[in-house]
């Protein structure tokens, strides 16, 4: 019988898998989590909770040793065959009596790993792959010195998804290999060996490791009892916890761990529930580098998670800036007072790291999350850009994704990258390459709701644990970015009858009322279209609704749209344009008619372009105007054709 697992206490589940199953599986392949450290139970020395941090081969080697395993043998591209423990001289002698003399430390091939796999495994040599190739047992040197079928030995194929030179097929001699090692695991037998006091009949396993399930072919593990799959995944939260009391004096430079119950323990265990045993090693090392603090172990986390020392988040200069555009912006974004208020009141719980600091995980959300909801060309567009220059000083730190575009199914590959084998892998994706050049970034998500439904799982990772895995396996981290999404929902409904949209509220509704309606439209269209309510709770009540665009308000755009013209010629062409007060009251009259103020301020904007700017641009293009005053004296619009009334000086 194989080795039960309570004879394997404390270690990992995966090599109490293996150790346990011995009997009856004769290859393994291990995935996932490969590449990191995992804790096995420490009995030779003193160390927090009896355990130490190792690596896969040690946890290997300590599970089969018990059974009466002699050495692992290793194979993989970079180092030839070799043998673990590699200091010790009875694993090499019974690595040389199995393979022969001259077969460690040579290359690997198809051939020879062919030969070590028949050897371990205790079949005989295969023929050569090649017709015309010299069999490995022809070569006497690496013939084995005696009969190796009774020694107990096992075989690490390492990086055994590199084995195929391309992920999309397999070559002939690559498929000829795969199907020699799936004739092996059905044929292989068990031999007896372990302790004199207990022999049991176990296999010489061979175990591959690869990152990925699907890595290896797939007709080499389905419906072939003897291979095993076996999952190596992160660590649970218990030994994080003993992972991080091993750790943390390589902060303190204590040499008496923190207790269980240290506040700077439990952080360090919760906020590296997405990383592995070795990130929270090289965490410790970059705090002791930085000379952080054991106390502020979450800044050694997120200088980790995202490369950058310093964080603009902290810098004095942000408070000022949040505080100057709380007087400036108001006169940027007119008419929105209500909606400025409660977007300032939430970028100010973000700028000191408190948002949903009532949650545990709340340190791995993003910074900051707007939803901005209400009528189009009101400001919701133009509030962000203000936030992201005001916040970071740099317009580029603004990031404009309209969603409208990701309204296909195949559409969430352009924000993430497609999936290996499909066109544009190499590229990645367009929000997490973004994020990673610019960690503190203002992101706005425009028309949210016209999003494919796939892209609003994405979002709900991304609101939940501040992170998003691209089509390339990287981690990308949103924990410092500010996301603003908006939406015109609740403006119209789509008539069940004739499908055309009806308009649910006017300008003229008062503030409350139309809240009221947005939210109740947001709330619906999640719940009862989208079925996503989950979604709808991550935003909580970020939700801010702008209002219509009402007549004061529409003159004070169109007035600063007017300057913006004026400044313009004065600048560009040397001309110094003036509106006699019938020209301006025709304009007003324009910008203030119900259809326009439906259109906020873009409806402003088309009618200054139609009335004013194309007529302008027709007169001075026509007269030849090169430099002075005009005056337009009036402004008419007959059948479609706007007519100027001007004079230049």
């Amino acid at each position: 019988m194989s080795i039960p697992s309570e004879f394997l206490p404390g270690f990992p589940s995966f090599a109490q898998e293996l150790a346990g199953t011995l009997a009856v599986h004769s290859q393994y392949v291990l995935y996932g989590n490969v590449r990191d450290l995992y804790l096995v139970p420490e009995t030779r020395r003193r160390t927090p909770d009896g355990v130490r941090p190792v690596p896969l081969l040690e946890v290997l080697w300590q599970a089969l040793r018990p059974s009466g395993y002699r050495c692992l043998i290793v194979s993989d591209q970079v180092d030839g065959v070799t043998v673990y423990p590699p200091d010790d001289r009875n694993a090499r002698a019974v690595a040389e009596q199995i393979l022969g003399r001259r077969m460690l430390g040579r290359k690997q091939t198809l051939e020879r790993l062919r030969t070590c796999m028949a050897r371990v495994a205790g079949a005989s040599d295969p023929p050569p792959i090649d017709a015309d190739a010299i069999p490995a047992a022809q070569q006497p040197e690496d013939t084995p010195a005696a009969d190796p079928s009774g020694t107990r030995a096992a075989l690490v194929i390492d990086y055994a998804a590199r084995i195929p030179r391309s992920q999309a097929g397999l070559e002939g001699v690559e498929r000829d290999f795969f199907l020699f090692a799936q004739k092996l695991a059905a044929t292989a037998e068990t031999h007896l060996g372990g302790p004199p006091d207990r022999p049991t009949d176990l296999y010489n396993p061979i175990i591959w490791l690869s990152e990925g399930e699907r890595d290896l072919p797939a007709w080499l593990t389905v419906g072939m009892e003897r291979v095993r799959t076996i999952a190596v995944s992160n660590c649970g939260l218990a030994d994080r916890i003993k992972a991080a009391r091993y750790f943390a004096p390589i902060i303190t430079g204590s040499p008496h761990p923190p207790a269980v119950t240290d506040p700077g323990v439990v952080r360090f265990a919760q906020r590296t529930d997405d990383m592995t045993l070795h990130s929270m090693r090289e965490i410790a090392r970059l705090g002791a580098d930085r000379k952080i603090p054991f106390a502020r172990i979450d800044e050694a986390i997120q200088i980790y998670r995202i490369g950058v020392d310093e964080n603009p988040w902290r810098q004095e200069t942000v408070r000022e800036q949040i505080i100057r555009g709380e007087r400036e912006v108001p006169g940027q974004i007119f008419g929105q007072e209500a909606a400025v208020v409660k977007a300032f009141d939430i970028l100010k719980r973000a700028a000191l790291g408190l948002s949903g600091a009532q949650a545990t995980s709340s340190a791995k959300r993003p910074r900051g999350v707007l939803f901005l909801a209400g009528p189009t060309g009101v400001g919701k567009t133009e509030l962000a850009k203000q936030l992201a220059t005001m916040l970071f000083g740099d317009p580029e730190a603004y990031l404009r994704f309209d969603m409208s575009e990701f309204a296909t199914s195949h559409s969430a590959d352009r924000l993430t990258g497609a999936p290996p084998g499909y066109i544009g892998y190499e590229a990645g994706g367009e929000l997490t390459g973004a994020i990673r050049r610019k960690p503190f970034s203002v992101v706005l998500f425009d028309e949210f709701d016209k999003a494919d439904r796939q892209i609003f799982d994405k979002f709900l990772q991304i609101l939940d644990d501040g992170r998003l895995t691209d089509g390339q396996g990287v981690t990308t981290y949103f924990t410092e970015c500010m996301l603003i999404f908006t939406s015109n929902l609740g403006i119209f409904r789509d008539d069940p009858q004739t499908g055309e949209k009806i308009q649910l509220v006017h300008p003229g509704i008062g503030y409350e009322e139309l809240e009221r309606t947005i939210k109740a439209a947001i709330k619906d269209t999640f719940t009862r279209k989208l079925g996503r309510p989950e979604l709808l709770n991550r935003f909580g009540d970020n939700i801010v609704v702008f209002d219509f665009i009402n007549e004061p308000t529409a003159l004070s755009i169109l007035n600063r749209q007017l300057q913006n013209v004026q400044d313009r010629l004065a600048r560009e062409h040397d001309v110094e344009l003036d509106l006699a007060p019938a020209a301006r009251q025709r304009l007003e009259g324009w910008c203030t008619a119900a259809e326009t103020l439906t259109n906020g301020g873009r409806g402003i904007g088309n009618e200054v372009e139609s009335k004013l700017i194309n007529p302008l641009a027709r007169y001075l293009f026509d007269a030849g105007v090169r430099s002075g005053k005009v005056r337009i004296d009036d402004i008419v619009a007959n059948d479609g054709v706007v007519t100027l009334y001007a004079r230049h000086d």
